[in-house]
């Protein structure tokens, strides 16, 4: 969603030398020559499949108002799928041979020839162009000129309980242009947003934990509550700090010293500067320095109400903290999105690829799958391509609600983390033990039962599933190189016979019974606004940790770029590099109990106690070997000595 143009000398003949290779995924929607309508290529995937014939409520007004993006196909899209293939595998005599962000404009970006024609004509349809960058030509105009300009009329279609404009048949674009159209946005008008995947409090309210607490996990037992699986269990812990995930995940030595992450998300949190300070001080965290941690907003917002926007400071805080916490060392810039629509969320990863602005990208947010369109994947999907041929790896939270089905009543997977270029971050239970020891990790599935009226049992135990890390096998995204061998068949093939990617690749800490420690500042009722600490889960937590430990992984390598990290990941499957993570990895039922305020804040209120039971993530299932709660597993001893330089 962001783009700044840069200079595109560099490299100019760099087209003619790289290779072609076949077998490269795919791209995302190819246009086709319409039979139906001559001289017109189709843009396959602008119909959505919710405008369907018995939803049709007739043509949109012609004076009605439309807001698109064109996005460019660029000099070789075939060329950029394939290098960026290349470039990302070991096995590849071209694995690492990165490109500058002038490089990679220069052999696959939209030449200005390119653009120069695709405004011509959406101009001559009577389309206004809004904005040009080099990954899109945004237009405005009313219905019927985005008719004529795309040749499809646009009808209003029964959704759910509401009505939304869409293309009556797949957008077309003249096939004068030669290709150089990739897709285009907006002809529909049904929302088109991201949520942030875990389990935040609202930052404009406040919100605190109380205890009983174990400073580690198994620190404090519950002795006077009811027993769980046959014996005493542990209170929840306080909040894992940096220190302890360090020593989970085999920081050893390094810091992240030299090495650049991005955070994207909507927004930007007023205090993150003195937040994430204050934070780093109370916990022992190095200290930020001059330049360490920066911010690249856009110059307004959008949205604010319906996005929620006050509810996207705890994600950044969340994220800047825990990358600080485990990769103390690493220069942190944090790019905000405008909204939390797709459109301005892929503005932020543009941003990124186009300056250039860091190695390693953490994203804590996504939708479900059934929400997005094949026209934003190809949109999505050009964008970590271009990241790849630079060297620059995208991590997607996969979600928190497990198989979907609890929340949706359809068993599906998160997007953008179904993207077969991009690593998909599951999620964990985790039990630090005392001197920072890792004892073990189950797959992140949660059930909760409240304890009884007289305080000797368990409400209807173990108590219904309330989240779990995100996982499955996508509907629309076909099986990855990278998953052949290790994804099991029966994963696989659950969607197509042919086989689908599924989620997630790798897997950190989530679960916010075993989370991470963060400080905010917040609203307190009197109405001050006050620095407070609280623990926090879900994969928002893991994507971050996961970016952090590769900023680790990337010093140990020397300081090159780890770029799409998949092949390395997958390749490095079955070995020390990886805690195989299961759901039962003591041999009985694991659970936790928790004591919090009612009101979210303080005792006034009353207290509420409850027993949280580990590792029963929905349908999924975290086993021996690759599963779809924790991929591969999480980051061992060796993971990241694996990418030393020998």
């Amino acid at each position: 969603m962001r783009s700044n143009r840069a200079k595109m000398r560099a490299g100019v003949s760099m087209a003619a030398t790289l290779p072609m290779l076949a077998g490269a995924l795919a791209l995302g929607i190819p246009a086709a020559h319409a039979v139906d309508n001559p001289g017109r290529d189709t843009l396959a995937g602008t119909k959505p499949a919710w405008a369907t014939t018995k939803a049709d409520k007739g043509a949109t007004a012609d004076g009605n108002q439309v807001s698109a993006r064109v996005y460019l196909a660029g000099r070789d899209a075939t060329g950029l799928a394939a290098y960026a293939k290349a470039v990302s595998d070991p096995s590849s005599a071209s694995y690492g041979k990165y490109l500058s962000t002038q490089q990679a404009q220069a052999s696959y970006g939209a030449t200005d020839a390119q653009v120069k024609a695709v405004r011509s004509w959406l101009t001559s349809a009577g389309l206004k162009v809004t904005g040009v960058t080099r990954h899109y030509v945004s237009v405005s105009g009313d219905v019927s000129a985005a008719e004529r300009a795309f040749g499809t009329q646009l009808h209003n279609y029964a959704k759910g309980s509401k009505t939304y404009r869409a293309p009556a048949k797949a957008a077309s674009a003249p096939d004068s242009l030669n290709g150089a159209v990739l897709t285009v946005t907006g002809l529909d008008n049904a929302p088109h947003k991201a949520s942030h995947a875990d389990q935040l409090p609202p930052p404009d309210a406040v919100f605190k934990n109380s205890g009983p607490f174990s400073s580690y996990y198994g620190s404090n037992i519950a002795t006077t509550l009811p027993d769980a699986y046959g014996g005493k269990i542990p209170y929840a812990v306080q909040g894992y700090t940096g220190k302890q995930l360090r020593a989970a995940y085999g920081a050893g030595s390094y810091t992240g010293q030299g090495v650049r992450v991005a955070i994207t998300d909507a927004y930007a949190s007023p205090t993150i500067a003195y937040d994430a300070a204050t934070y780093a001080k109370k916990h022992g965290d190095a200290a930020y320095t001059s330049g360490q941690l920066r911010q690249v907003l856009p110059k307004k917002y959008a949205h604010t109400e319906e996005c929620g926007a006050a509810g996207w400071y705890g994600e950044e805080t969340l994220d800047v903290e825990a990358v600080h916490a485990v990769a103390p060392a690493a220069s942190i810039t944090y790019v905000g999105g405008a909204s939390c629509y797709d459109d301005d969320l892929l503005d932020s990863l543009s941003k990124v690829v186009d300056g250039h602005l860091a190695d390693i990208v953490s994203n804590s947010w996504g939708s479900i799958e059934a929400a997005q369109t094949p026209d934003l994947a190809a949109a999505y999907d050009q964008v970590f391509q271009f990241g790849a041929v630079e060297g620059i790896g995208f991590y997607f939270s996969s979600g928190d609600n497990g198989d979907e089905v609890a929340n949706t009543g359809t068993k599906q997977v998160d997007t953008p983390a179904n993207s077969a270029w991009v690593t998909a971050v599951g999620g964990t239970s985790l039990a630090v033990g005392k001197g920072d020891k890792y004892l073990w990790e189950t797959g992140w599935g949660t059930e909760k039962a409240l304890l009884s009226a007289d305080g000797k049992s368990w409400t209807d135990f173990p108590g219904a599933f309330t989240s779990g890390a995100g996982g499955g096998t996508s509907a629309t995204v076909a099986e990855p190189y990278y998953q052949h061998g290790v994804v099991p068949t029966s994963l696989a093939t659950a969607n197509s016979a042919a086989g689908n990617r599924v989620v997630p690749d790798i897997s950190a800490i989530a679960d916010p019974n075993t989370g991470f420690k963060v400080g905010q500042t917040q609203t307190f009722p009197d109405g001050s606004q006050q620095y407070s600490e609280y623990r926090i889960g879900g994969t928002s937590l893991a994507a971050p940790v996961i970016a952090a430990v590769q900023a680790l992984a990337q010093q140990a390598r020397g300081g090159k770029a780890i770029g799409f990290a998949n092949p390395s990941i997958y390749a490095k499957y079955g070995t020390k590099a990886y805690h195989d993570v299961t759901d039962n990895p003591t041999g009985s039922g694991l659970a936790v109990a928790r004591v919090d305020f009612a009101n979210a804040y303080d005792a006034s209120e009353g207290l509420l106690t409850s027993v949280r039971t580990l590792g029963a993530d929905s349908s999924l299932k975290a086993v021996k070997g690759y599963d779809d709660v924790t991929g591969v597993g999480t980051p061992a001893g060796g993971y990241v000595e694996s990418y030393r330089r020998r």
